[in-house]
Formats: structure tokens, sequence, C-alpha cells
């Protein structure tokens, strides 16, 4: 029935306005507004006294599309509102458009203008704030445009506070305080649109998989029963979400958080103040909670998963099961490994399975599991000790320049963007001990995992290179891996010598060191994309002749002259001082 159950937390007024600007994209606030007040009606009416009413006993689905389809002036939903449930919510499902440039950026409205509207009227400003956001983001969850509506609503009652200060600057607190409000909106679609991206491009056994040693890992107590269910929910609630059904995203994810909250005393004693939270605060809260304690009695090692003699039986038996319970066993005991480590070692697992339980294999076979494991451990810890010695050396622009050379064909801005927040692990990790240098890496392992997630859809949409394609389509677990040992594209066709491809203005003498460190990344990148075989010694000589043609150009009266003198001189290095093509080079410049 449509009772006030069924309701509760779920058609709320922003909630339904939520969903329906989600999926009506190009109508009007005010029919938003008008659906959504439709259905928070109708919840009242049933959880009151009207239990009996025909449309009480509607799935909440289809209370919403009928609501839709019986709105006149949507012209575009006419073929979708002729079909019958559930093939009419696939169709509406399809119409939802996420593509940058089908809505307009939302712009911030004029400060005092702003101020003057939350002042006569708050909720209808923060309604017309949630409605522009969730229509631009059609497959954003729910609680993340809700949890940002809460965020701009304080930025409104922290900078419209009244006062008679002539110095105080409106239009300074928009600006200084809108990045939190639109950070979640950025980061939460991230993290959303690389979940759907490993569902899409790797199925729902590795999403499974993935989720299974993160699970395992927060509530390393928990018997694997309870953590397979979790993890079957989880994988349930991101296949709707992934979709773009809303509706069920957010039954999916309030059923699981309430099974979590009432299930703490078997899951973990770290999550009970996440628990007292308001509902839109749970979630994130439980994520990012520390992991619970493990057992006190767990061994340290899972050697029947080697040494037991039925472990073939068992893997032609149950083989998902025994790999699930595998994993399961492994995470549980390193909470120390990222998620992806975890999962290239029980991608080794199953490949030791395959070659020794093979007819004729060894009887020993299996015993070689655990050198195998500790030698994958060394080779991990050996790859971040040697980024990180040549990181030290080298400095921020050693990360950029290798991506350079394996990804030639992202622009300046993509390269920048991505190696931007590689500098930061490198920062943070490589002046560690090498005992503390793995954990920290594989702690930051996440924030990379984005950033190869947003490449690999890049270039689903616009193809990189052959080598990056194979990255991305052959295995989840083994993408990082993969794409540190890329090397140069041999494929890639170098830009030509052209007038103005290395041309320095006035600008270049700004003493914003941001700015600054943006021209000559971009200088480097060029330099790359111009001659790929460029040694790492001669890009760090034109990084420091960089350097000295910056002073001495700006300190003349005439700096564009300089400039476009002293360039011929960066060139000549990346060509090993070849005179004969420094002529050449001139000509051009």
């Amino acid at each position: 029935q449509l009772a006030s159950n069924r309701f509760n937390g779920v058609c709320s007024s922003p909630r339904a306005l939520v969903m329906f600007a989600q999926y009506v994209q190009g109508g009007t606030f005010g029919t938003a507004v008008k659906m959504a007040e439709d259905v928070t009606d109708l919840a009242k009416r049933c959880a009151a006294a009207a239990k009996d009413n025909p449309d009480c006993l509607k799935p909440l689905d289809k209370i919403f599309l009928d609501t839709i389809c019986q709105e006149e002036n949507l012209p575009r939903f006419t073929d979708c509102c002729s079909k019958k449930d559930p093939e009419r919510n696939d169709c509406f499902l399809t119409l939802k458009n996420s593509s940058r440039g089908f809505i307009s950026p939302f712009e911030m409205p004029n400060a005092e203008v702003a101020c003057k509207n939350h002042s006569q009227n708050q909720h209808l400003l923060t309604g017309h704030f949630i409605y522009e956001v969730a229509r631009r983001h059609p497959f954003l969850y729910a609680p993340t445009i809700l949890s940002v509506a809460i965020r701009y609503d304080e930025m409104m009652k922290n900078c419209c506070r009244s006062t008679e200060d002539l110095t105080y600057d409106l239009e300074e607190c928009f600006r200084r305080q809108a990045p939190k409000v639109v950070k979640p909106i950025k980061e939460d679609g991230l993290r959303q649109e690389h979940t759907c991206g490993i569902l899409h491009k790797f199925g729902e056994r590795t999403l499974k998989a993935l989720k299974l040693a993160q699970i395992s890992q927060k509530f390393p107590k928990a018997d694997f029963v309870t953590v397979s269910k979790l993890v079957m929910d989880v994988a349930n609630m991101h296949k709707d979400c992934c979709r773009g059904d809303m509706l069920d995203c957010m039954r999916d994810r309030e059923e699981l958080l309430h099974y979590v909250c009432t299930n703490q005393d078997i899951l973990s004693s770290k999550i009970k103040q996440c628990c007292e939270k308001p509902l839109l605060q749970r979630s994130e809260c439980i994520v990012n909670t520390e992991n619970n304690d493990k057992p006190a009695d767990l061994s340290p090692h899972i050697r029947e998963f080697i040494e037991d003699k039925g472990i073939c039986e068992r893997f032609a038996r149950e083989k998902d099961t025994h790999l699930a319970r595998f994993l399961y066993e492994y995470s549980r005991r390193h909470p120390e490994f990222s998620a992806q480590m975890l999962l290239r070692i029980g991608k080794g697992y199953e490949d030791l399975l395959h070659e020794c339980c093979k007819p004729g294999a060894p009887e020993d076979c299996c015993s070689r599991g655990e050198e195998e494991l500790k030698k994958h451990i060394y080779e991990t810890e050996s790859v971040m000790k040697t980024s990180c010695d040549i990181y030290k050396e080298k400095g921020d622009y050693y990360f950029q320049n290798d991506f350079t050379k394996k990804m030639p064909q992202l622009t300046s801005a993509e390269l920048i963007k991505f190696t931007k927040q590689m500098t930061t692990i490198g920062s943070q990790c490589c002046q560690l001990s090498l005992d503390k240098l793995l954990p920290c890496a594989e702690e930051n392992v996440s924030i990379l995992d984005l950033v190869l997630g947003e490449i690999c859809r890049r270039h689903l949409t616009d193809p990189i290179n052959p080598g990056v394609c194979h990255c991305c389509s052959s295995s989840y677990a083994l993408r990082r891996p993969c794409i540190g040992k890329l090397e140069m594209d041999e494929h890639y066709v170098p830009l030509s010598l052209t007038p103005g491809l290395f041309t320095f203005h006035e600008d270049l003498c700004t003493t914003e060191e941001e700015k600054l460190q943006h021209k000559k990344q971009e200088m480097l990148i060029n330099l790359i994309k111009y001659k790929p075989q460029i040694t790492q010694e001669q890009l760090t000589a034109i990084t420091a002749a960089f350097t000295t043609m910056r002073e001495q150009c700006c300190r003349g009266g005439n700096p564009q002259a300089c400039f476009a003198r002293e360039v011929s001189f960066l060139l000549h290095l990346a060509h090993n001082g070849n005179r004969e093509y420094m002529q050449e080079e001139e000509l051009l410049l």
C-alpha cells in the first residue's frame, strides 16, 4: 500500500522535486514543483485515511510516471507514455541526457538579488537550486543533491547576513563559499561515474569482487554470509543507480542503510555515531569511517586455500563462491592493501587454481601460491620505491612528462589535470620510510583509480591510442600496473614545428606562481609532443633554461622580443646541440 512507511523519506517534496527535475529536464521549475506537490499530497492522503483509494495501491514508480504523463505540454514524452510498464520506465530512462551543453551551465545569481530572494522566500530559492542542479545531473544520486542544497542554504545564510559594515564584500563571500557548495557535485558525480564505468565495462562480477574486498576490509568481524548479502545489496543498488532509475536507487540505498544500522553488533562498533546522523549524512559517514578492528583470534595466514587437498574439487564445484571466500578472508586480514591490489591477488589465486587443478599438474603445485604472493607484493613495493626515487630527483614534472609520452594525444589541459593528483600522492608518500611507503600509496590508490577511470571514460568517447585501449579494456584489477608499464606511443605522429608552437608572451612575466607553473607545464607538454624521443636529462636542462630565460627577459624592456630570441636555445637543447637543426628552427621561429 501507498502508506506512510513507503513514503517516509522517499517522497517528501524536495526528493520528489529531484525526481521530476531529473526525468523532465526540459520542463519548467513551476511544472516540476506542481508534480512534486501532487505526489506529496497523495502521500499525505494515503498515509492519513484514504488507504482504500486505488491510487494508494499503485507502485511508486508508476505513480511518478503517471504524474508526468498526465501533465500537459510535455510532448517529448508522448511516445514513452503510450508504452506499458516496465517498458515505459525504460523509455523514460533513455531520454535522460547528461551530456555537457544539453542544458546551459548553472550560473550563480547576482549576490544582492539572491540575498533579496532568500530573505523573501528561502524555501522557494532552495527549491529552485535543487531543480537547477538535478536537471543538469540526471544520474546524480538524490541524497547528494539534497546535501548540496543544505550547503547552499548555509552559504546564503552566512553571506546574506545583515551588516552595516561598509567594508563587507558580499560578492567575495559568495566566491569564497561557492566552491564548497559545488565540490560534492563534482566529487560524488565522479565517484558515481567511476563505479558505473566499472559496471558497464567489466560487468557485475568485477563490481561485486571490488565491493567484496572493500566491505570485508570495512567489517572484518562480519561473517562471510553477512558480507555476501551486503555485496549483493550494494551491487543491485548500483545497477539501479547506474541505469538512472533514481526511485529504486534511493529505495535500495535506504534499505541498505537500515540493514547496516540495525545490525551494528555483527558489523562494526565504529558506525554508531554515523547511524545517529540524519539519513542524508549517514551513507557518507559510514563510507568514511575507519575500518572496524580485526577479530583478536584471526590467524595471519589462510593456508587452507593452498594446502587443503580438496581445493580443486571445491573450485570445480563452486568456483565463484570459493574465490569469493578467498578474497573475503584475505581482505579482512589486510586493511593496508588497496581494493585493487586485493583484486590482483584474487586474480593471481584464480590463475594458480586453473593451472594447478589441471590433470597431471604437480602435487605441490599450489604450494607456489604463497611465494607468488610475496613476489607480487615485493614487485609492487619495488615499483613504488623506484617511482619515488625518480620523483624525488626529478620533481613534480616527472609524472606529467611520463604521462605525456604515454598519451600525447591528450590535450595540455587534460594532461595537467590528470597528473596534478598524482603529484599530490608523490608529495605525500615519497617522503616516508620504505615500510610506510606502500601503505601510504595504497591508501591513495582510490584517488589514482578515479583518475585512470576518467582517462578510460575519455578514451571511450574519444580514443587515445592502442596502448590505453588495451589497458582500459583488458582487466580492471590490472589497469593501474598496465598503464604504469606503457612506453612511448609508437603510433603517435609528432607535432610539426610551426611558428607559434613555442611562442611566449609578456604574461609569462606574471608573479602568480600557479599561472607560471601552468605556462611551464604547457611548454614541456608541447616539447614532448614535438619531440617524443626527448630524454629526461634534456627535459631537466630545458626546465632550468626556461627559468633562466624568463628571469633575463622579464628584466628587460621588451620581454616579447627577448622570448622570441631566446626560445631557439630551448629547442637547441632538445636536439643535443645540433647547430644545423638549430638554424632551421630559427628560420621557423
